[in-house]
């Protein structure tokens, strides 16, 4: 009889993006989704500046959350 390993929370896969040299800038999407169900995306190519609208979005009371996530 096989034991069953514990689950240690979400387990994500390492994306290739960084493996890639031929690439010159990455893609990062800004998700917002709000407390009405309405959800919003902007893609950027600087990672900063994606962190700071993010960060703006979520001072709104009417943001539930804006995630990050690199896309290319």
């Amino acid at each position: 009889m096989k034991k069953k390993q514990a689950k240690q929370g979400k387990q994500r896969k390492k994306s290739g993006f960084s493996e890639d040299k031929r690439r010159k800038h990455h893609h990062w999407l800004v998700s917002v989704f709000y407390a009405d169900g309405e959800k919003f995306g902007r893609v950027y190519t600087d990672k900063g500046k994606a962190d700071r609208f993010a960060e703006r979005q979520r001072k709104s009371p009417v943001v539930k959350s804006a995630r990050i996530t690199q896309v290319s």
